[in-house]
């Protein structure tokens, strides 16, 4: 036990008629989390096979897959695990490692979408620069910073809140989240305004240049031919889906956090289960049946398979 931390283990008091639920819960996410594998994997693999799917927008959608397994895998084996344990418990250190990877595949979603909507704009805005702006650099780059910049700032956070003194150690949740802060005795100015900064550079800036994008996208192919409109509506309408989806799912993180105690524990779990059960999934769901070049080759699949 390190005694500068008080600190050995945080229990978890999300979890509700444990006694009662034990196997449902356990059944409930053991499927999810398979049909989240296999399905995440299943597109991004026929993306990496199928050579007409090497474009940057496909690339991208393939890069927002992968980032939902990782998402997933950094909560779903823990979830696994509690249920099916006496006591739901996390050690200190491990809570913000799963903390750290739950933030960082979550805010590099809003980035993603971001480089989604540019490529969108380049490709019907655009077409005749289209090869020459978004080479193989410009999507690595993009990539790259998707992933760093909230890694780099997730682990400053991670590393300031590892070391505060913690003296309650219950956490109002099924995972590590920004509840973590109310473990500490006393939150520090300094953490509190890193918080500020990181939700401004990293949430606020994407959002509306993501929406501002479409709406530009939309503005210019309303005024344009039929096949650009019919072009930006069946490329856009996911990108735009996705994005409703997972800014919806942020907003309720953020009253979870705000309003933690003015909710019942009922409704704090159906909120947390937002993010877990059918997110991770909405991606495939709607790459796979809206973009007609996916849904093309997993016809093509399961066809094969049959």
């Amino acid at each position: 036990m390190d005694d500068k931390l008080n600190v050995t283990y945080i229990t978890l008091t999300g979890y509700l008629e444990m006694e009662k639920l034990r196997y449902v819960y356990f059944v409930i996410i053991f499927t999810v989390y398979v049909l989240i594998l296999c399905s995440n994997s299943t597109i991004f693999c026929l993306i990496v096979i199928h050579h007409n799917l090497h474009e940057p927008m496909y690339i991208f959608i393939a890069a927002l897959l992968l980032n939902s397994v990782v998402f997933s895998t950094s909560i779903y084996p823990k979830l696994l695990v509690d249920v099916l344990s006496e006591r739901q418990i996390i050690s200190y250190a491990m809570c913000h490692f799963q903390y750290f990877f739950f933030y960082t595949t979550a805010i590099a979603e809003f980035f993603l979408l971001a480089a989604m909507s540019y490529d969108r704009y380049v490709s019907i805005c655009k077409p005749l620069q289209y090869p020459i702006i978004m080479k193989k650099t410009t999507v690595s780059v993009f990539l790259v910073f998707a992933w760093f910049l909230p890694a780099c700032l997730l682990a400053g956070s991670s590393v300031l809140s590892a070391n505060e003194r913690v003296c309650n150690f219950n956490l109002k949740g099924i995972f590590c989240n920004n509840s973590i802060y109310k473990l500490h005795c006393v939150t520090p100015r300094i953490l509190s305004v890193y918080g500020i900064i990181i939700m401004l550079s990293l949430v606020f800036f994407p959002i509306p240049y993501t929406v501002f994008t479409y709406a530009k996208i939309l503005m210019i192919s309303w005024h344009s031919c039929k096949t650009v409109r019919t072009k930006a509506a069946q490329t856009c309408l996911p990108h735009l889906l996705v994005l409703f989806n997972v800014t919806l799912l942020g907003t309720f993180d953020v009253v979870i956090l705000r309003m933690e105690s003015d909710i019942s524990e009922t409704a704090h779990l159906v909120m947390t289960l937002q993010f877990l059960l059918y997110h991770p999934l909405f991606n495939p769901i709607i790459y796979g049946l809206k973009m007609k070049e996916i849904s093309k080759h997993l016809k093509r699949l399961f066809c094969h398979v049959k």
